[in-house]
């Protein structure tokens, strides 16, 4: 028979690795700088300069409402797509920015 305490120890590690969360967010680098998602948008331009291209695209937020199939507006989410083109030997990074927040940082596809 097994030892209680390993059997606990082993659970509680496998409830510690399902618990941390998958991060696929990129980093980016700027010259000196190396910029990643928790950076200020100010930071990021700070370092890495203006965007070769941005879209910027909005979308309306809805809510339930009071009934169980009824939506209402409560808002609106504007979403930014800043393309930083870093030469010939580097990929292409997209910088995505939500309601004035830097989101997230990927290699352009």
């Amino acid at each position: 028979m097994r030892n209680p305490v390993s059997i606990l120890a082993g659970l509680l590690l496998a409830m510690l690795v399902t618990a941390m969360p998958v991060v696929a967010d990129e980093s980016m680098r700027c010259g000196t700088w190396i910029v990643t998602s928790e950076a200020t948008v100010a930071e990021l331009v700070q370092k890495c300069g203006e965007p070769a291209s941005k879209e910027v695209s909005t979308a309306d937020v809805y809510a339930k409402g009071p009934q169980a199939n009824q939506t209402r507006k409560v808002g609106v989410t504007t979403t930014e797509r800043w393309t930083y083109d870093r030469g010939p030997q580097a990929f292409r990074m997209i910088a995505t920015i939500v309601d004035g927040k830097l989101n997230s940082i990927d290699r352009a596809k």
